[in-house]
């Protein structure tokens, strides 16, 4: 008889999990992600036309180029860029999802009354 791992009973324990995870790559493994170009900079360098690039407005943001301003180990930068950045994206994305179901939680109260 096959031990099986037993599923979480709570949510959270999946949650907790995943967030550990996206934290570890973000904050440690994106450091070692490929230093290749990404597609679009591919495209314009096998096009000919990545030398006519130019800096978009947003090129002296705090976080610009996947790093943190005034941050002097590239490591460290690029690491807390990826925190910063699955803290927003987890914010944001909460935010909307905690709305959302207060906003079906009234809807759905609303219809019953």
């Amino acid at each position: 008889m096959a031990a099986t791992a037993a599923a979480p009973r709570n949510g959270r324990v999946l949650w907790a999990a995943g967030l550990v995870v996206a934290l570890l790559l973000a904050g440690i493994a994106s450091f070692y992600a490929s230093s290749q170009p990404d597609g679009l900079e591919k495209v314009a360098g096998d096009k000919g036309f990545l030398a006519t690039a130019e800096d978009h407005a947003l090129a002296d943001s705090p976080l610009a180029d996947y790093g943190v301003a005034d941050v002097d180990d590239a490591r460290l930068s690029v690491g807390l860029a990826g925190l910063l950045g699955v803290t927003a994206t987890l914010t944001v994305g909460g935010a909307i999802f905690w709305l959302a179901r207060r906003r079906d939680g009234e809807s759905a109260s609303s219809a019953t009354t």
